[in-house]
């Protein structure tokens, strides 16, 4: 059974950096790079959203308000992907969470704040 794991979160200034990680254990490697894989994020009585995606057949889409400050990364032979934010602004303090294969991992908190 797939599960996904996250780290990387924590407080940082405004202006500062974070790379996000989330480890896919359980799932084959011949999956893994095969499936589109995502980071979400989630503030408090608000619905999780789109920051960034990689899609299954290559590519990636960013939602507006991360656009040239995030990247989204894969790593297919340690199955992992990344999330590296730069840039950093309060209004990027969420919850973040990874989806592939059909599973979210548990959340990583990102505080933005001087």
């Amino acid at each position: 059974q797939v599960q996904l794991v996250e780290s990387g979160g924590g407080l940082v200034q405004p202006g500062g950096s974070l790379r996000l990680s989330c480890v896919a254990s359980g799932a084959s490697g011949s999956d893994f790079s095969r499936a589109a894989v995502a980071w979400y994020r989630q503030v408090p009585g608000k619905e999780r959203v789109l920051v960034a995606r990689f899609r299954a057949f290559g590519g990636t889409n960013y939602a507006d308000a991360v656009q040239g400050r995030f990247t989204i990364s894969r790593d297919n032979a340690k199955k992992v992907i990344y999330l590296q934010m730069n840039s950093l602004k309060p209004e990027d303090t969420a919850v973040y969470y990874c989806y592939c294969l059909a599973r979210w991992g548990q959340g990583t908190q990102v505080t933005v704040s001087s």
